[in-house]
């Protein structure tokens, strides 16, 4: 029998042009979060989010099938700074749980940091003052009152830089450039950690998967970074005796 474990995953920036993405997920949600407890969604589930009266199919494809995985397993999402106008009519028809951006968690016994990860890059100055100017509630509610015809260029837009970040991406993996986005600030993870009164963190945003070992207040801690989806499939599986970080190929890509 499987041991009770709850899922998180991350980055997927699910979009049209990357329908191999699409399946991957959805192959996710049929297989291995339908047995977990709880899935965690922590940001830029869509590589762009314009407003929940989006018509475009694969938002409706999506909210139907984490909808029909909700009436057994319990979904909660935070929102990325690709989707952070994500609005609770969307969540409901996904059967999707809002969380604050930061929020700690108790995962069989161990209280947990869980966010989207993007507030861990503070030497990143300029994407700072941007995040806090559409973190503003005003910002953000003016942008929803804007035509959908504008925001669907808008959209246009984000998937053309997006485009343009793929083919970095790719020459990232050759070697050839510097990750586009930058990491965390190493002595802000433990000061938030600490703030929070926690000895585990688990974020996404930076696409750098891996398992780090730090200190808060003198005891030794662990930081679980989410991969993206760009390449693979990768969760986070996490049960009363282990941490797993999980990659599977996309094979059609």
């Amino acid at each position: 029998m499987t041991e009770p474990h709850t899922l998180f995953i991350a980055d997927l920036h699910l979009s049209a042009d990357r329908p191999d993405i699409t399946s991957a997920f959805l192959r996710f949600l049929h297989e291995q979060a339908v047995t977990a407890d709880a899935l965690y969604i922590l940001g830029d589930l869509f590589e762009v989010w314009i407003g929940d009266d989006n018509p475009e199919p694969l938002l409706d494809t999506i909210a139907s099938a984490l909808s029909t995985l909700s009436a057994q397993v319990p979904i909660f999402f935070i929102h990325g700074n690709r989707d952070f106008v994500l609005r609770q009519g969307y969540a409901s028809r996904a059967g999707m749980q809002l969380l604050p951006q930061q929020q700690v968690i108790d995962l069989y016994g161990t209280p947990t940091l869980i966010m989207h990860g993007d507030s861990l890059c503070t030497l990143d100055i300029a994407y700072q003052k941007f995040r806090k100017w559409w973190n503003q509630p005003w910002w953000q509610w003016l942008l929803l009152k804007t035509p959908l015809a504008f925001r669907l260029s808008l959209a246009a837009k984000a998937r053309r830089k997006s485009a343009a970040h793929k083919a970095r991406y790719s020459s990232q993996q050759q070697g050839l450039q510097q990750p586009q986005i930058m990491d965390v600030t190493p002595d802000e993870v433990p000061e938030v950690m600490a703030a929070a009164g926690v000895l585990k963190l688990i974020h996404g945003h930076t696409h750098r998967p891996a398992v780090h070992q730090l200190e808060v207040d003198g005891q030794p801690a662990e930081r679980y970074v989410l991969g993206d989806w760009y390449s693979q499939s990768s969760y986070l599986s996490v049960s009363a005796s282990r941490w797993d970080l999980v990659f599977t190929p996309l094979t059609d890509h």
